[in-house]
């Protein structure tokens, strides 16, 4: 007998760090099945016993798939026990890493929840690095930019914003500066050595599309009817001399057309791994 398909239903992410993560890897997983409408039941920072059970009388109210990442054993047990009683998947999907991991470092894990967001240097970095993305967005300020990893350039509208904000999360300095049509380009920053300097471009029709939206225009709109900004021509011949701009330069070009931001980012510090791995050969 063929299973019906699910097409609505409830998933559990419970974890006992902030579940950031756990969420990444359940959306990535659920991307992969067309037609399914999930309703997320979101559970971090669970750690007691008090906490778990508020987790599991949800999950007896709400049935469906449970993901977590809990390291603590007592836990781990009493949630798996009363998912089976249920007759609801339950998966550690952090499991699979952490063993072939420590199989490979000859070393058993330290079973700490949420150590991957210890107050270290890292984390510190990370903060500086937004900080830093918050200070030299869109170009407002120069002083100090030598610092950046990366300097993202593009017309207006191309994401530069999101994308640095998204790589200072990961620790990455990234600055960025839009390239307006006409107006010359910062002299200081065609002499600086330091940063990658990547450009960013865009289809005319979705970016006249996105401009439209951030104007909240539309075709009628009688106030718009001329402006420059959301004219399919003017875009597409200002798109066209970014580019070149750009190619003159010889800085990577990344079309974000069709990517999303995180994929804008991981292009990004692929630029990134492949421009230091030149600078020490």
């Amino acid at each position: 007998m063929v299973k019906k398909p699910i097409k609505d239903f409830y998933v559990h992410l419970v974890s006992d760090a902030t579940g950031t993560t756990l969420q990444g890897l359940s959306r990535a997983c659920l991307a992969q099945f067309e037609k399914i409408d999930p309703v997320e039941r979101f559970w971090p920072l669970v750690r007691t016993e008090r906490q778990l059970e508020r987790v599991i009388q949800d999950i007896e109210e709400y049935p469906g798939p449970v993901l977590y990442t809990l390291v603590d054993r007592a836990l781990r047990k009493r949630l798996e026990k009363r998912c089976k009683e249920i007759k609801v998947p339950c998966m550690a999907v952090l499991d699979p890493l952490i063993k072939g991991m420590s199989s490979y470092l000859g070393q058993v894990p330290a079973g700490i929840p949420g150590l991957q967001h210890a107050l270290d240097d890292a984390y510190f970095y990370r903060i500086d690095a937004v900080d830093f993305a918050l200070s030299f967005d869109d170009g407002q300020n120069l002083d100090g930019i030598e610092e950046a990893d990366v300097i993202v350039v593009g017309v207006s509208r191309t994401s530069k914003t999101p994308t640095c904000i998204f790589l200072a999360r990961r620790g990455i300095k990234a600055a960025n500066i839009p390239y307006v049509p006409g107006v010359p380009f910062p002299n200081r920053i065609m002499k600086i050595k330091g940063p990658l300097i990547i450009g960013l471009t865009e289809s005319p029709k979705r970016l006249v599309n996105l401009r439209r939206t951030r104007l909240k225009a539309d075709d009628e709109d009688k106030n718009h009817a001329n402006n420059t900004y959301l004219d399919p021509e003017r875009v597409e011949e200002e798109i066209l001399e970014a580019r070149r701009y750009f190619t003159k330069n010889c800085w990577p070009i990344i079309d974000v057309t069709r990517r999303s931001i995180e994929e804008t980012a991981a292009e990004i510090q692929l630029l990134l791994q492949k421009n230091a791995k030149k600078k020490v050969s």
